[in-house]
This record gives structure tokens, sequence and C-alpha cells, in this order.
């Protein structure tokens, strides 16, 4: 008999439709039925030896939240026996009622529950705490996960013990994952934790990755990526990372409707084991990223969400260096401008903050530059080595792109019916902070808003946090505008000022967007498991 070993996830909803992610011990018919008579079925799938399911569930009925359980092989295996949470829901949107988006990114995996945190209480376990304890707490709509959903190159003590008994550490790349059963372990490492399986079941995420989901810096450069591709491992891990974010990560991202034209989902379907056809996704993928998407819209009544794809979507080559691909780049802006008038905010996630404190983004800009040879060939060593050791990898970093994202949302503010306000999403930096852009072409007349949270459970040095405060300084400032000076680089086309932050911690930040007002919460972990809010301010007036 077929039990569950990981899930339930609630991922994708609308008004009468749901989609639940489940990975079971055995090949089964997964179903979830709710209180309210909806349902749905679905045989699970085989990925190297492990057996999924993504089960749609129709009749739902718009602004009800019924109570599910999920069947295997018509055995009930959710809620577990003696489960101390609630019963989990599905809740569909109704109209006319504010949309609440909460987000975070960066997530090491927490340690037993009887186990010292490292890192400080984990603020997914703080809001299952908070959500499952009080039925009347306010609850997110959506939950937006903007990267490093798991580890792969900084391992837990567990895992390290776990991977030395499958192979020799001592060979590269060492307490780092390797394959596809080894990403395995860290999703089940991560989302084992009872407070966050509990959550994912009943709030609906929708995630993205970022450079730790496969190694730190990926696609940093050109010349990172043949160093890379020069070692022994670098192949296997970069193809089994991209397997097991297809499954775990980007099945739920996508609607029904785009499900069932995805030739990937068929292609899986189509055989008994659909190892084979996955491996030639990520294969593909490796090849030539420009072949494959990640990014994804979603449209929550009259919010709309854009999640970028920007470190797989790169362009690395100097001179030709772009944060998205051509493709990419053409995708986001027919997202963006599509339907004039049909959303009051526009929501732009990508895992690499677009605005950073201005010393950073100065250093990233004249970085790029001498690594394009704009002071020559000593220079551009130099660059190398600096933005390898120092990340310099943001949109800063790709300067064409970061003015291509000011034109972009110059454009959709000028458009007829235009949004009330456009938040950009991000994660990385490991602590928060609200910046807000003018542009020197003239004011567009709504709030344009850097919004950066992170990290969900994680920490970050004391030389960090000095450089983060110092950065926003105007003694950094002018530091900075020296190297843009040196650098020739060119001015952007929008200025900013930090309106709130910067605040280090475990947290998430939540929107609340109701009509065309905005409003921003952001909250954070102390000693104990428990949410409190540090920031709360209106975004639109």
């Amino acid at each position: 008999m077929a039990e569950l070993r990981l899930g339930p996830l609630l991922r994708y909803t609308d008004g009468s439709r749901a989609t639940v992610w489940v990975e079971a011990s055995g090949p089964c018919t997964a179903r979830v039925r709710c209180s309210d008579g909806a349902s749905g079925t679905a045989a699970t799938f085989q990925v190297a030896g492990h057996h999924y399911a993504l089960v749609t569930v129709t009749g739902l009925t718009p602004g009800t939240s019924p109570s599910y359980e999920v069947l295997l092989d018509d055995t009930p295996v959710w809620p577990l026996p003696d489960s101390r949470f609630p019963p989990s829901v599905i809740r569909t949107p109704g109209t006319g009622h504010a949309v609440r988006v909460t987000f975070g990114s960066c997530r090491w995996a927490a340690p037993p529950a009887d186990g010292h945190d490292p890192v400080g209480a984990d603020a997914l376990d703080a809001l299952a705490r908070r959500l499952s304890s009080d039925p009347g707490a306010e609850r997110p709509d959506v939950l937006l996960l903007l990267g490093d959903q798991i580890y792969a190159d900084e391992t837990s003590e567990e895992t390290r013990r776990w991977l030395a008994g499958r192979r020799d550490l001592d060979e590269p790349p060492g307490g780092q994952v390797t394959d596809y059963e080894e990403y395995c372990h860290l999703y089940y490492e991560s989302w084992l934790d009872p407070g966050v399986r509990w959550l994912l079941s009943t709030v609906p995420s929708f995630m993205i990755f970022d450079d730790h989901d496969i190694v730190d810096d990926w696609n940093t450069s050109a010349a990172w990526l043949a160093d890379m591709r020069a070692t022994g491992w670098w192949r296997k891990r970069l193809t089994a990372g991209l397997m097991s974010y297809w499954v775990h990560q980007h099945l739920g991202n996508l609607s029904p409707d785009e499900l069932a034209d995805d030739p990937t989902w068929a292609a899986v379907h189509a055989t008994p084991d659909g190892t084979r056809a996955l491996h030639a996704l990520a294969e593909r993928a490796e090849a030539d990223f420009s072949s494959v998407r990640f990014s994804y819209r979603r449209d929550f009544g009259r919010v709309r969400v854009v999640m970028v794809d920007s470190r797989a979507a790169r362009v690395l080559e100097e001179g030709h260096r772009a944060m998205l691909d051509p493709a990419e780049a053409a995708w986001l802006r027919e997202q963006v401008l599509a339907d004039e008038g049909a959303y009051d905010h526009l929501l732009i996630g990508t895992s690499l903050p677009w605005l950073l404190p201005h010393l950073v983004h100065d250093a990233e800009g004249w970085d790029a530059a001498l690594c394009a040879g704009e002071r020559g060939d000593r220079w551009a060593r130099f660059g190398e080595w600096l933005r390898r050791g120092a990340d310099l990898e943001h949109w800063a970093a790709f300067p064409r792109s970061f003015a291509d994202l000011a034109d972009l949302i110059g454009e959709a503010a000028a458009a007829p019916g235009a949004p009330a306000s456009v938040c950009v999403l991000s994660g990385d930096v490991h602590h928060g902070y609200l910046a807000e852009a003018t542009w020197r072409a003239g004011d567009l007349g709504i709030p344009v808003v850097q919004l950066t949270c992170s990290p969900v459970h994680n920490s970050v040095p004391l030389t960090m946090r000095i450089g983060f405060r110092v950065g926003w300084s105007a003694p950094a400032r002018f530091l900075g505008r020296l190297l843009a000076r040196h650098g020739r680089c060119p001015r952007p086309p929008v200025r900013w000022r930090k309106r709130g932050g910067p605040w280090f911690g475990n947290q998430l930040m939540t929107l609340t967007l109701d009509g065309r007002s905005a409003r921003l919460r952001l909250e954070r972990t102390g000693t104990e498991a428990r949410l409190h809010t540090v920031h709360e301010r209106s975004l639109t007036g």
C-alpha cells in the first residue's frame, strides 16, 4: 500500500479549481476530496524511482474555504493521524476582496524540533503557529517564495552524514548534493517540518529558484560557467537540480490549462517512467536556457504577479550581458503590458533585487564595466576576480537590463488604465528594506517600490550587516559616484531612496492590496517562534 511521503502542497488556485502536489512511496492513484463535494484524482508519475501526483481539484465555489483530505488508492493519508493542526483547506478567491500576498526568500532547512537552531526561529514556522492557533488570524491569500527554497551547497550536518553513507565526501563537491536522489533528500528535509508542511498544505504557494537551489553564484559570468563546466560534477549537478526543481517547484506554478499545453508534462506521463523525458528537458536547458521558460504570470483578481527567472535566463557573454535573454525579455514585456487597465497593482517577482544600496549598485556597475574591458585587460581580470568574490551579480551588474526594466515600468505607468502601484519583490541579500524610485525624465504619478525580504530562515555575517547599513549613507554614495566615474558608467534612468530598513533577522513581508490601495507590513521572529510587526505603512498615500 502506498504511503504519503511528502506533501500535500496546495499550489495553483482560482475560483473553481486548485492543484495539490503529493509524493507517494509507490505508484498509486491520488485523490483529493473536499468537504463541499469538490474533488480530483490523478495517477502518480515516476521520476528516478520517486512517485508524484499533481491533482487538479474541480467543482470549487468562489469565496469558500472547504477542508480537504488526501487519499492514496482510497486510503486516507492526510490529515495525519493525531495531527495537532486544524484541517487543511482550499480557500478560493472571491470577487471584490482584498488580496494578501506574503513573500520572502532564503530558507535553510530547520533542525529537528528538539534541536538548537543556530540561525533563529523559522519565519514560516512562526506563521504556521499563528494560523494554526488562531482561526481568526489574518491569513495570506498566497505565499510567494522568491528563491533558495533549498541549499544544495550548504547542507546540514544531518544531510552530510547521510551523504557520507552514499559516497566519499573527500571527493568534489564534498558535502554538497550531486544527483537527483540527494536533491530529493533536501526537499524531504525542508518540507517535512511539521509546521511548514501544514502551512504549505493550506496556503497556496508559488516559487522561483535562485542560486543556492543549484549552487552559490550560479551564472555569475561566462568565465564562471566555463570553470564549472570544466569540473567532473557540474553537469550532473545542474541537470539533477533542474529536474528536481521542475518536479517539486515549477509544476505547481502552472495552471491546469498551462499544464495541458506543456510538452514535458505530456512526455513525463506518456511512459511508465518519465525520467528520460525530464532529463532531456534539463539537458536542453543546460545547453541553451533560452529553450526553456521558468518564468510565469498569475493574476489574483486585479493584482498581477509576474515572476521572472533572473538566474537561469541570463546572457553571460561579455559585451552582450543581460539579465534576461531576448525571448525572456520580450515575454516579460508582453505580460506587463497585456490587457491595459486589467490590474490595479503590478508585482514583479525577481529573486535578485532591482534597487540596491547606492554604493552596492555603483560597485556592481563599475565592476561590470571593468569586466567588459572599459579599463583594459588588467582591470578586466581584477573585475572578474572581484565579481565572484563579492557576489556582484544583481540587476546593477547588468546595466542595460537594469535600464530596460526601468523603461518597462515607466511604460506601464504611462499606459491607459495604469496600475496604482508597481512593486518589485526580491530576496537574496539576507536583510529587508523598502526603496522608492523616481524617474529622471519626470514623475510617473504612481509609487514604484523595491521590497526586499530575506531571509525566511538564515543569517547574515556582521560584516555584511555593517556594509548594507553603510551602503545607503551619503559618504557611500559619494564613493559610489567615484567608482561609476572610473568605470565610465552611464547614469541610471532612475533615482531611489531608502524608505525603510535595513531590517535583519528571519522575516516575512505582506502586501495587502484592496482596490487601489496597497499596504505593507514586515514581521520578524524574535527569541521565540512568533512573528512581531517591525514596520507597517501605506504605499499608495
